[in-house]
């Protein structure tokens, strides 16, 4: 039910090495603005005490930024939602911090956003495109998580499947490093494997119980048959690049698929949708269409915009919210794992 008033929320997420700041009217995205951090290429990961660094230093600019582009001033602002986690603390403080400060100042209310459920609501930002309908499947995957959420309405989600390990896009991530990639590696490994054979090399498939995802044995896969090849042929990995890259995103992006269909199958639910970082890759999405096309699937893809970390998607959370009167106190501190 839209609201009789409009409501304006400033979005802040800074639960890694991006800073971002967004706002929202009603559910409407009026401004997204995000501040990479390139230092930690240098690194080959994030660093956690130069990603916090850098947010105390992006953080004023961004949200000035957001409310500039939105054609508001801060007395506008209805209430101001952050990032509680999960994330790295260090970086969780900043955005925490000043999302208080800054609404203690306004007097108005903060509210705290889990950065998971939030990818997952990104599909409810009015952009043209249509939303899922409740109850529906979201598979999330970025660099920390992969989980498959059974979503019955905003405030109602139910995790049915998660790693018990390593996420997908830390396998990506481990794959590209040990072929000598630069960070982050999934977007190269995605380029390269374009022109790559994905059936080229094979690798071992976890055999989990359930709904389950496990990425750890795939990883040490990976990285002892490329040692092994490397011994034959120093020049290996340069050689084959490409197909090493297409078969390895094939190899995760069919673990991801194998238990995404089984739990559409299990609860009989073809409303599916996918978030989360790693739902940027573009052969994952293409598999995913394919996929619903066959199994006769309502599919939904999150804009590329709103796929990575951003403060949009907390700002939609946190509209939610607000229609809910679902307010933090204002001593409430951050959570890296939940």
């Amino acid at each position: 039910m839209q609201p009789n008033i409009d409501i304006y929320i400033l979005g802040i997420e800074s639960s890694c090495d991006d800073t971002s700041s967004a706002v929202i009217k009603n559910n409407k995205i009026l401004s997204n603005k995000i501040a990479n951090q390139g230092i930690h290429k240098e690194y080959g990961g994030v660093v956690p005490e130069l990603a916090s660094r850098a947010h105390q230093q992006n953080i004023i600019p961004v949200v000035d930024s957001a409310l500039k582009e939105a054609g508001i001033n801060s007395n506008q602002l209805s209430a101001i939602a952050f990032t509680r986690g999960p994330g790295l603390l260090g970086s969780l403080l900043v955005g925490v911090s000043f999302a208080k400060a800054f609404a203690m100042g306004l007097n108005i209310p903060v509210i705290e956003v889990d950065h998971l459920d939030a990818h997952i609501l990104a599909h409810f930002i009015d952009n043209g495109s249509p939303a899922p309908s409740f109850p529906f499947l979201c598979l999330t995957v970025s660099g920390g998580h992969s989980q498959i959420v059974k979503v019955n309405s905003p405030g109602n989600m139910e995790i049915i499947g998660k790693t018990i390990d390593d996420a997908a896009g830390e396998a990506f991530d481990k794959a590209a490093k040990i072929m000598g990639l630069p960070y982050p590696g999934g977007p190269v490994i995605d380029k390269l494997a374009k022109e790559g054979d994905k059936n080229r090399f094979s690798f071992a498939k976890p055999k989990i119980q359930g709904l389950d995802y496990s990425f750890s044995g795939l990883k040490t896969s990976i990285l002892y048959f490329i040692r092994d090849e490397l011994k034959k042929d120093p020049e290996f990995i340069e050689k084959n690049k490409k197909d090493l890259s297409a078969s390895i995103q094939h190899t995760i992006i069919d673990i991801l698929l194998s238990k995404l269909k089984r739990a559409s199958r299990e609860t009989g639910i073809k409303e599916i949708a996918i978030a989360g970082g790693v739902s940027a890759n573009s052969v994952l999405r293409e598999a995913l269409q394919l996929e619903a096309e066959k199994q006769r699937w309502n599919f939904y893809l999150p804009e590329f915009q709103f796929s990575t970390d951003n403060a949009a998607m907390i700002a939609i959370s946190g509209y939610f919210k607000y229609l809910d009167n679902q307010f933090a106190e204002i001593d409430i501190a951050p959570y890296a794992r939940r």
